[in-house]
């Protein structure tokens, strides 16, 4: 699927003056409701081929956060996590989600554990059935971060890192994140890029970047949240990855009580797409007890 079957598949929506991309698998049957925050710096575009596999039990919902994707990449938005999470909860109020199961990847669990904190101080406008984590650095002192992160971070060198970026040092270094690169072929690479760069994306990621900081400010907030929280939750991880590895995972699982963990054996940062069937049977397993 490339990227105008994509756009044509799902739905643009305005939420507070933006412009956001969804993929809704529609709401027609009485079917739980699965709603997904995707990482950094990619898309909803990495869930194309798990939705066939999710679809005929769940109905699914994922936008491109503000700064990524389809989605608008304004000049006029702080970027910050907290407002990627005000952003997501107006999204699935647009779409009617009263109550859902929430799946989160990398830049996205942070987002997810914004959430929550919220819900564990009773603000909860979307009712949450569960939470499943997945290859996410919540805990940024376990994180092994690439080069071209902590670049980018930096507030000085960030815009110009940016800038003379390019697709060979993309894609060199989203191969590293591969437990076996072959897996990720050239035209997946070309269409990530694409989505990344498009709307002017490479001026809005040196400020996208900075939500490492406030994992680092924000530290007790999210970690405290998923230690305190009741919710029923998922550690879906793969294993080989080289930013955060299977003890990132572990250390979740034992710090949320009842969490149930699934390790991933021989994939990396991005198992949903390394091997979309793996992970979905196993989110599919997690959220059948």
């Amino acid at each position: 699927m490339n990227i105008a079957e994509w756009e044509k598949a799902g739905q643009y929506v305005e939420v507070a003056g933006h412009r956001v991309f969804v993929m809704d698998t529609g709401a027609n049957e009485p079917r739980e409701t699965i709603v997904i925050l995707h990482g950094y710096p990619t898309s909803s575009y990495d869930y194309k081929d798990v939705l066939p596999r999710l679809s005929p039990e769940y109905r699914v919902i994922i936008h491109d956060h503000l700064g990524f994707g389809l989605s608008q990449k304004p000049d006029d938005y702080s970027y910050s996590l907290f407002e990627q999470a005000d952003h997501a909860l107006l999204v699935w109020r647009v779409q009617g989600v009263e109550k859902a199961h929430l799946v989160a990847h990398d830049y996205g669990t942070s987002v997810a554990t914004e959430l929550v904190a919220r819900r564990n101080m009773g603000f909860e406008p979307v009712k949450l059935q569960s939470l499943t984590l997945c290859n996410g650095s919540v805990h940024i002192e376990l994180a092994r971060l690439r080069i071209i992160q902590k670049l980018l971070r930096n507030q000085t060198v960030g815009p110009l890192v940016a800038r003379f970026s390019s697709k060979r040092i993309f894609r060199r270094n989203m191969r590293k994140l591969w437990h076996d690169p072959s897996l990720l072929p050239e035209e997946e690479i070309t269409t990530m890029w694409e989505l990344l760069t498009m709307n002017e994306g490479k001026k809005a990621l040196p400020r996208i970047t900075q939500y490492l900081r406030e994992r680092e400010r924000f530290w007790h907030r999210w970690v405290g949240a998923l230690r305190e929280t009741d919710l029923k939750s998922n550690i879906l991880w793969g294993n080989e990855d080289p930013i955060t590895g299977g003890n990132i995972a572990r250390v979740h699982h034992e710090e949320m009580p009842g969490s149930k963990l699934h390790i991933l054996k021989d994939l990396g940062h991005y198992p949903m797409i390394e091997d979309p069937e793996r992970w979905a049977d196993a989110l599919k397993e997690g959220l059948s007890d």
